[in-house]
């Protein structure tokens, strides 16, 4: 399993993500969050991971940290949320 790359340090030739793209599906009552971020301009630059959170919510604030981290504004960000059981699981 890959994990989501986290910005630790800048540096002028560190890579830079235009676009974050990411699947979070509900897994045996927890959430697999898949991202893929990548730079239009250079996509062959592009990175992907994956990580299991306990709660939507837990996954909705990595996706938010992420975003923020990279400065990739909001049209930019693609989600596709697919739960289980919309009725027993968590309101829309």
């Amino acid at each position: 399993m890959n994990r989501i790359p986290k910005r630790t340090r800048s540096k002028p030739d560190e890579l830079h993500y235009t676009h974050l793209s990411a699947s979070v599906s509900e897994e045996d009552g927890g959430f697999m969050v898949h991202v893929k971020l990548y730079d239009e301009a250079k996509p062959e630059n592009s990175v992907w991971g994956e990580e299991i959170t306990e709660s939507i919510e837990e996954a909705s604030a990595m996706l938010d940290e992420l975003a923020a981290t990279y400065s990739i504004p909001q049209a930019r960000i693609k989600i596709d949320v697919r739960m289980a059981n919309v009725r027993e699981g968590t309101r829309h």
